[in-house]
């Protein structure tokens, strides 16, 4: 455990920024469950909401801009199979 007051405080705020990063990171790996299963609702809706999601991940850098391109191209190539 961290003694100095700066440290304490920086492993609070690793601990908050480790679990929204966690939960962004587990929407995105649903939203690729889902597509691989495949799309129930309507095809532009999912496609929206999941490349929403993986924009916005990517902006606040919890992917790197790379991998959210791979993710949105393996989503709507899911996608267009499933067709």
């Amino acid at each position: 455990m961290p003694n100095i007051k700066s440290a304490i405080k920086k492993a609070k705020q690793d601990a908050l920024r480790k679990k929204r990063n966690d939960k962004q990171r587990g929407e995105i790996e649903s939203l690729m469950r889902s597509a691989v299963k495949g799309v129930s609702s309507k095809v532009e809706d999912f496609l929206g909401q999941a490349y929403s999601k993986i924009d916005k991940a990517a902006k606040k850098n919890v992917i790197h801009q790379n991998k959210a391109g791979r993710l949105k191209r393996h989503v709507s190539r899911l996608v267009s199979k499933a067709k």
